[in-house]
């Protein structure tokens, strides 16, 4: 099996590839499993360095292709069985402050992607649960699709043409958490785990609206289940974490205060993301699929690394 993911260098790509590498056994009871000799090309722009792959090119199966996606061609895509695309502008603030580069990447990208693959190769695309915006309902994949930010509405927008295809399946995840070796310092959890061990307090903007989350190896697990499942999950959706997971920001702050000592303040401010609902994850937990890390298995490998970890800004203009 060849397989290609695209933004393999990034936060979830790595993890990702680390797992199709070394993936010699099945997982879950019924599934196929991936052969060993499976191949994985990472296609990354490497913006953000290269310091996340080094330890994966000692495996004789990898193979990386340094390549903006917004450049890719019939020959970058030709020869993979499987696409897993995670190339992309990814969370609100970065795609405000681009909002140009977001459209091009995250949509324009896309659809020159697609119409580069047969039919018979498979895409399993990242999608998004912030897409539904705002919600006083809970959401499933029946929901309507509201976005709030462009993050939201361009990811949507990617939703949609990679699902024109029969062959592709969409996971919309929670939004993640966890350790990795390209760590992600914006997302919520890992952004107040960090706050609380070096400014010893959280200020919190509409610290009742409610997000969902998955750690980031429950995500990992997730693109193999659909790999692994594809035959009955092509051509559809699904959202991707677990409804005990969908927290507000003070519910988080309060959890991370179980391991820290540290002070909430509540800021009269309005957020600029005014994201705010709960997700149904029924769909895929109907497939077979199920979370097996919590919140609090996050927090303990965070603290661990933001003890001497210091980060810099996610956001730069690219």
């Amino acid at each position: 099996m060849n397989i290609l993911i695209t933004g393999g260098a990034g936060y979830k790509g790595v993890l990702l590839a680390e797992k199709l590498l070394d993936y010699k056994y099945r997982d879950y009871s019924n599934l196929i499993p991936i052969s060993s000799g499976t191949r994985v090309t990472i296609l990354d722009n490497f913006m953000y360095g290269y310091e996340s792959v080094l330890h994966l090119i000692k495996h004789k199966n990898l193979s990386i292709n340094k390549k903006d996606i917004r450049n890719i061609n019939e020959h970058d895509t030709n020869k993979f069985d499987v696409i897993y695309h995670l190339a992309g502008i990814s969370g609100m603030p970065a795609c405000a402050n681009n909002p140009h580069s977001a459209e091009a990447i995250n949509v324009e990208s896309v659809d020159k992607m697609v119409k580069l693959l047969s039919k018979d190769q498979l895409v399993i695309n990242a999608s998004t649960t912030s897409s539904y915006g705002y919600s006083d309902e809970i959401c499933d994949e029946e929901s309507d699709i509201k976005p709030v930010s462009i993050y939201g509405k361009t990811k949507y927008e990617a939703e949609k043409i990679i699902q024109s295809r029969d062959n592709s399946i969409s996971l919309r995840f929670a939004t993640v958490f966890g350790v990795a070796p390209r760590i992600r310092n914006d997302l919520m959890v890992n952004d107040f785990v960090y706050r609380a061990i070096h400014d010893r307090s959280i200020i919190l903007f509409a610290g009742n609206t409610k997000r969902t989350f998955i750690h980031i190896n429950d995500a990992i697990d997730s693109y193999l289940f659909a790999l692994n499942n594809a035959d009955k999950m092509k051509g559809d959706v699904y959202n991707v974490g677990d409804e005990s997971m969908n927290l507000s920001k003070k519910e988080i702050a309060t959890i991370i205060r179980k391991f820290i000592n540290f002070e909430i303040m509540d800021s009269h401010l309005s957020d600029l993301d005014v994201r705010n609902f709960e997700i149904s994850f029924k769909k895929i937990k109907a497939m077979g699929f199920n979370v097996k890390y919590k919140i609090e298995d996050g927090i303990r490998d965070l603290i661990k690394l933001y003890t001497f970890y210091l980060r810099s800004d996610p956001y730069k203009i690219i």
